[in-house]
């Protein structure tokens, strides 16, 4: 007697080894992927800042005429900033651009000139809707209506350049994203479904002696949702991780990484942790409900 309950006891304590090795492995490979989801959840936020970054440093100059004064220039100054598009002005005086070009050069055009061949002008950064071909048109006419304007420059195919390039880039992450979700959810899936494989003899036992389909549902989806729990909080740990060496490398990086994007892709990978993982459980423990108990030893 007392050996069977030996023998038994050894039986419990091996399942119970064997299914807390299953977990494990679930956690780690559940985590993997969600590493992988954050960092394209990641991606696209940080291109979407990185996109609108770009366009409000693109800088457009108006060159104002030769007889205005600095009065009359800053009160261009202070009507400009009451503009919508305008992002961030610069007021560059002309005393301030021979200065400049005197130390650019390394000699001071003005000396044999006989005057300051510069013009005062004012450096606009526009805000990143407004930082597009098609607006920089008719920004470019409005500025121009004033008399006091001479002229507008601004890197037109520059521009074209990286609104082409931030589309690509856009979109391949889209795509990217897509595909990704889509594997994603077939791996884990596939993890889940090896650890309700492992009981499915149990499930039967369950509903031979009457537990309702729920009941027997139940421990499972507590077990995903705990997986689900630790495997994203172990790909934040290691998403931050790698943040923060990105940032001890090159600080400038909190320019497009903003706490509003380490906290978006740290909520995302919470969610889709508990929310695949909990459906990829629900499916599989309902796959072995449906069965009969001489199609569990044809699996």
């Amino acid at each position: 007697m007392c050996y069977s309950h030996e023998i038994m006891g050894k039986k419990r304590k091996s399942t119970g080894i064997r299914h807390g090795l299953q977990g494990i492995t679930l956690c780690i490979s559940t985590a993997l992927v969600l590493i992988l989801l954050g960092m394209v959840v990641f991606s696209v936020l940080t291109a979407k800042n990185l996109s609108e970054y770009v366009k409000e440093n693109l800088t457009v100059t108006m060159m104002l005429g030769e007889d205005i004064t600095n009065p009359e220039a800053q009160r261009l100054c202070k009507d400009l900033k009451k503009r919508p598009y305008i992002n961030h002005i610069t007021y560059i005086s002309k005393e301030q651009a021979l200065k400049e070009q005197t130390e650019a050069m390394g000699t001071d055009p003005s000396e044999f000139l006989g005057t300051n061949p510069f013009v005062a002008s004012i450096e606009l950064q526009l805000t990143a809707e407004y930082a597009n071909t098609d607006s920089l048109r008719w920004i470019a006419k409005d500025l121009k209506r004033d008399a006091r304007v001479n002229d507008i420059t601004y890197p037109q195919d520059l521009m074209d350049s990286v609104n082409r390039n931030l589309k690509k880039i856009n979109l391949v992450l889209l795509v990217l994203a897509v595909l990704l979700t889509c594997v994603s959810f077939s791996l884990i899936n596939n993890t889940v479904k090896l650890g309700v494989y492992a009981r499915r003899f149990t499930i039967h036992t369950m509903k031979l002696v009457g537990a309702s389909w729920g009941f027997i549902r139940r421990p499972f989806l507590g077990n995903a949702v705990g997986i689900g729990l630790l495997a994203a909080l172990i790909a934040d740990i290691v998403l931050a991780s790698g943040v923060y060496v990105l940032y001890t490398y090159e600080p400038g990086v909190l320019v497009v990484i903003t706490w509003q994007v380490m906290a978006i892709t740290g909520g995302a990978v919470f969610l889709f942790g508990i929310l695949i993982t909990l459906l990829c459980a629900y499916f599989s423990v309902n796959k072995f409900l449906r069965m009969k108990a001489g199609d569990l030893y044809k699996i």
